[in-house]
This record gives C-alpha cells, structure tokens and sequence, in this order.
C-alpha cells in the first residue's frame, strides 16, 4: 500500500512537472511577436514617411494571443503579462537594443525611416506591419 502511494505521488509530481508552463516572456514566438509590433508602432510613430497596416497589427495581435492559448495559457495569464510594467520596461528595453544595433540613435527620425524601410523591403516581421507612404 505505501509503494502504491509513493508511485501514485511521484507520478503525479512528474506529470505536473511537465506540464508546468514557463512564463510568456520565455515563449518566443509570442515575445518576439510582441517585440515586432512594438518596434513598429515606434517606427511607425516616429517617421513621417511610414504609417502602419493597422489591420495586419491587429490581426497578428490576436495571432499572438491565440498562440498563447493554445499553448495553454489562460486570459487571465495573457492579460497579466501585457500589461505587466515590469514586461513592458524590460520589452522597451529589448526595442531600444534592437533599433541601436540596427543603426537608430533614439528619437533621430531619420533613422528609424532608414530601418522602417529596410525592415518594409525585407518583409520581415516588423516589415509586414508597416508601409511606406
């Protein structure tokens, strides 16, 4: 009876174990996800000369949020990490290190139209976000 119980305890430790899920900010398809819609919206706010595909911002939005259910995760837990000031200063943060590495000094226009375009011309990520006008 008492091994029955230790191997019932242990099994279920493990399989909690397993299905314990890491915070957001360690799932990178939706922290990266995120990271390319902010670095666009500054872009984007910044450089007269691009303007945003509102409709594709939004539906990637909701892309990324699906991602997270579907890996699990629930509302409430999507909510509390995008609204989280300690999220939203450390993905300022990894915005700033993206536009620098990437040639931007902060608040130079002209750079941050230099890469919107770059990024347009790419068609990447942050590219598919944004249009020149």
């Amino acid at each position: 009876m008492r091994m029955s119980l230790i191997l019932t305890l242990a099994v279920g430790l493990t399989a909690t174990a397993v299905t314990a899920k890491p915070p957001l900010r360690d799932v990178p398809v939706v922290d990266d996800g995120l990271l390319a819609v902010g670095i666009a919206d500054e872009i984007r706010n910044t450089c007269d000369d691009i303007e945003a595909r509102m409709l594709t911002a939004l539906m990637r939005l909701q892309s990324l949020k699906s991602e997270a259910r579907a890996l699990g995760y629930s509302a409430e837990e999507i909510e509390d990490y995008v609204t989280s000031k300690a999220e939203k200063a450390r993905m300022r943060a990894r915005g700033e290190a993206y536009l620098k590495a990437n040639g931007v000094t902060l608040g130079d226009k002209s750079g941050y139209c230099r890469l919107g375009k770059q990024e347009i011309a790419k068609g990447s990520a942050i590219g598919t976000l944004l249009k020149a006008r």
